[in-house]
């Protein structure tokens, strides 16, 4: 389906509320980590939700077209699902949430620069370049808010490097499989491979399968929330917009996760919000949109 001015701009909408919804994920996170559950439990319990919810919708096709399909398929649960995750939530636990917030934003511009290597038909351009280095500036702004102590941790800060490249290799391995599958399978397969991957580390930690804990109010909106809406309805709207978008600008919506956690805690938890963060706030807008001018219309 040919994509128009009209169509697009929904599209953008789709990754923008995806972003937003994203940057409020880690809120939930810290309270089930409060409850008692590992990351790599949340993980499990929210991708398993997202596939059982994405089953009665999805194709009730089982298997891809071809054997190499099946393994980008392994490769995409692996990148958007347990690798990503897993190397993301050690992070945190090692360095600052202010260097894990900075360094994953540099994955559009790690999308960008692998993009010519993946298809050759993509090239580098001057704007693409200069708004995505102008949005990276006003992240650092949005993350520090002002106070400019960065702390090295460099075990922590590699994984989140890791995690960052495992979300870029994601999107362009994503694009590839646009072409030949619809969006919903596509993401059904992303939620299974995701599982199946996670499960070997409950060999060193068991999952977390207290009743007591599970079925808590509390501990039971915030899985409802991560797994129905931040992972099946978000992955769909993302997939979707990859599709129809192209990755790098797509992509590039990562910049405003900071500017959304930001506001957020603003708003729930009085945080103060200085006149750097508001510069660093205007810099990513307009790093965006001018990363999303110099895009062009490849895919």
């Amino acid at each position: 389906m040919k994509t128009t001015l009209k169509t697009a701009g929904w599209y953008h909408v789709m990754a923008a509320v995806t972003v937003m919804i994203w940057g409020t994920t880690f809120v939930s996170t810290k309270v089930l980590i409060k409850y008692g559950l590992s990351p790599v439990d949340i993980l499990f319990y929210r991708f398993l939700l997202a596939y059982i919810c994405i089953w009665f919708f999805s194709p009730r096709v089982l298997r891809a077209k071809s054997w190499q399909d099946e393994l980008r398929f392994v490769g995409l649960g692996l990148c958007g699902g347990s690798l990503y995750f897993v190397a993301e939530n050690t992070a945190l636990g090692m360095t600052l949430a202010s260097n894990v917030s900075l360094i994953i934003c540099t994955t559009p511009v790690l999308t960008a620069l692998l993009a010519p290597f993946f298809y050759k038909g993509d090239k580098l351009k001057a704007r693409l370049v200069g708004g995505s280095l102008i949005a990276l500036i006003g992240v650092g702004l949005v993350v520090f808010n002002g106070s400019f102590i960065l702390q090295l941790s460099p075990v922590g800060d590699i994984l989140t490097l890791a995690a960052a490249l495992m979300w870029a290799f994601y999107c362009l391995l994503l694009r590839r499989m646009n072409t030949h599958y619809p969006t919903l399978f596509i993401t059904r397969k992303v939620f299974f491979y995701g599982l199946l991957t996670l499960l070997p580390l409950f060999f060193v930690s068991p999952l977390q399968m207290d009743t007591h804990i599970l079925f808590q109010p509390v501990v039971v909106l915030n899985l409802l929330f991560l797994g129905v809406i931040a992972s099946m309805l978000c992955y769909i709207m993302w997939n979707t917009a990859v599709k129809q978008l192209g990755v790098v600008c797509t992509t590039s919506y990562i910049y405003v996760v900071p500017l959304i956690t930001l506001l957020t805690s603003a708003i729930v938890i009085d945080e103060t919000i200085t006149i750097v963060a508001l510069l660093g706030s205007a810099l990513i807008l307009s790093g965006v949109y001018i990363a999303e001018r110099g895009v062009g219309k490849k895919k």
